[in-house]
């Protein structure tokens, strides 16, 4: 299992405490020290489309009309604090946020 995120990122805190407390050894790969590929980007971009891009956050409010015109690989590859997080992989899984229905998925008993 792998959690892709910004180590500062209290939604990333709690869904690593979280899936750790539920017996998981989750990776973490903090996107800022380690971008994404652009295989990864692509990826994401197909599993969750633009909704991979976090439109609420303080970087997004700062970039201009143009800017956030660009393509969603662009984007995340210019400012990777841009990405919702977490992204969880295990396996061919992947779920983004750490929304109630993610939360069900990865830390109900299977």
């Amino acid at each position: 299992m792998i959690i892709y995120g910004i180590s500062s990122c209290d939604t990333v805190r709690k869904a690593r405490k979280a899936l750790d407390g539920a017996g998981h050894s989750p990776a973490f790969r903090d996107v800022r020290a380690e971008p994404l590929t652009a295989a990864e980007t692509a990826e994401f971009e197909t599993a969750f489309g633009d909704k991979i891009v976090n439109r609420a956050s303080t970087t997004w409010r700062g970039l201009s009309e143009g800017e956030r015109a660009a393509p969603v690989a662009d984007l995340l590859g210019a400012h990777p604090a841009l990405m919702k997080r977490p992204v969880i992989r295990e396996g061919d899984k992947l779920t983004l946020g750490w929304t109630p229905a993610v939360q069900a998925q990865w830390l109900s008993p299977e």
